[in-house]
């Protein structure tokens, strides 16, 4: 009996006692965790608000050099990566003669030998009758002129049909059509052409076959493209700040010198195509091409009160803070300012409150 007697109190305190424990648990349970935040105070700092413009470095002066006669590659006299001067031989063309132009200059040509042989014929029998008095001065002079003309027709005719079959005359060989001449001193970009390709000349139904690509490579410029919510605040003459990916850790200043009147649409968005000539060392290599970002200053602040942007609490029109007004535990009051410009990280504060003042920042723990 009295075991039995024990159990039972014992099981009784057991379930008193888990009661209790619950309770108290729940009760806990129940209780507001006190949370930790970090406390921030406001700074003078300097803020500047950017924007980024993609694009890619490019020489201002990028020359398609072009033959002024078709015909098939004969020699490559440069390669790409080359420098060339003004007037400079890069290729040379050898002309295929069209056959009707052929035969229309062949037989130009013998009726020209026909003609002057005539002519001397009869300039020689009227020569001679001249100096035995038997004609006039007057015959004598015409005579002169025709065979005169005659010789000139001869030269002309055998000079278009060495032009039809080979694109260069005696006459004119300094002048050569044949030879493909750089119009301006550059690297070479790119030479698309091969030893027997043919090759066309600039006409009304077509641009004409690249013979080579030269750039002046000491006179580059950016050119990127620039969101229609920005453009209105950037002008000609702004400072730009250039990255380039291929030349890591390195930046470049640049002048903003170009902003297109017109938007281009992609991709949902509007854009501005922009320029900034580009103010690179000498000792620094870059390629035409290279993708680069151009950094812009849109606007700058001087020694201004700023505090973490993620601190303020944005309520419609309104901005607050929460000001500190207790350590243990903390308490804070909820306190209304006047902002400013933003560089993403910090807000420039124009009111509201003091440098001396300890603000709510993000939470440290729960």
């Amino acid at each position: 009996m009295k075991t039995k007697k024990f159990f039972k109190i014992a099981g009784l305190l057991l379930v008193a006692f888990l009661f209790i424990w619950t309770f108290v648990f729940l009760y806990q349970k129940s209780q507001p965790e006190e949370v930790i935040y970090e406390i921030v105070t406001p700074e003078v700092a300097d803020l500047e608000k950017t924007t980024v413009a993609t694009g890619k470095i490019e020489p201002r002066d990028e020359v398609l050099i072009k033959p002024q006669i078709s015909g098939i590659i004969a020699e490559v006299y440069k390669e790409a990566g080359e420098h060339v001067k003004a007037g400079e031989v890069i290729a040379k063309v050898k002309v295929i003669p069209e056959l009707g132009q052929l035969n229309s200059a062949e037989s130009r040509l013998r009726l020209a030998e026909i003609s002057a042989r005539q002519a001397e014929t009869d300039f020689s029998r009227l020569k001679q009758l001249y100096e035995e008095q038997l004609i006039s001065r007057e015959e004598y002079e015409r005579a002169e002129v025709s065979v005169k003309q005659a010789r000139e027709e001869l030269l002309t005719a055998k000079d278009n049909l060495q032009i039809v079959k080979e694109g260069i005359s005696q006459s004119n060989a300094s002048f050569s059509s044949t030879l493909i001449r750089s119009t301006i001193d550059g690297l070479i970009l790119d030479v698309p052409i091969k030893v027997g390709n043919s090759v066309i000349m600039s006409n009304t139904f077509n641009d004409g076959t690249t013979i080579a690509t030269v750039a002046n490579m000491n006179d580059l410029i950016f050119r990127g493209k620039i969101d229609e919510t920005e453009v209105g605040r950037i002008h000609e003459g702004m400072s730009v700040k250039l990255t380039i990916g291929a030349l890591q850790n390195l930046t470049f200043d640049a002048v903003l010198e170009y902003i297109s009147p017109k938007g281009v649409e992609e991709n949902g968005a509007n854009l501005f195509e922009i320029k900034a000539a580009v103010n690179a060392p000498d000792s620094i290599v870059i390629r035409s091409g290279y993708s680069a970002n151009a950094e812009i200053v849109l606007e700058r602040l001087k020694q201004t009160l700023a505090i973490p942007e993620g601190s303020v609490e944005f309520s419609g029109d309104s901005t607050f803070v929460y000001l500190l007004t207790t350590e243990q535990p903390q308490q804070f009051r909820r306190q209304q300012i006047e902002v400013g410009m933003s560089d993403g990280i910090k807000i420039a504060v124009k009111g509201g409150i003091t440098a001396n003042d300890r603000i709510r920042g993000n939470k440290v723990s729960d």
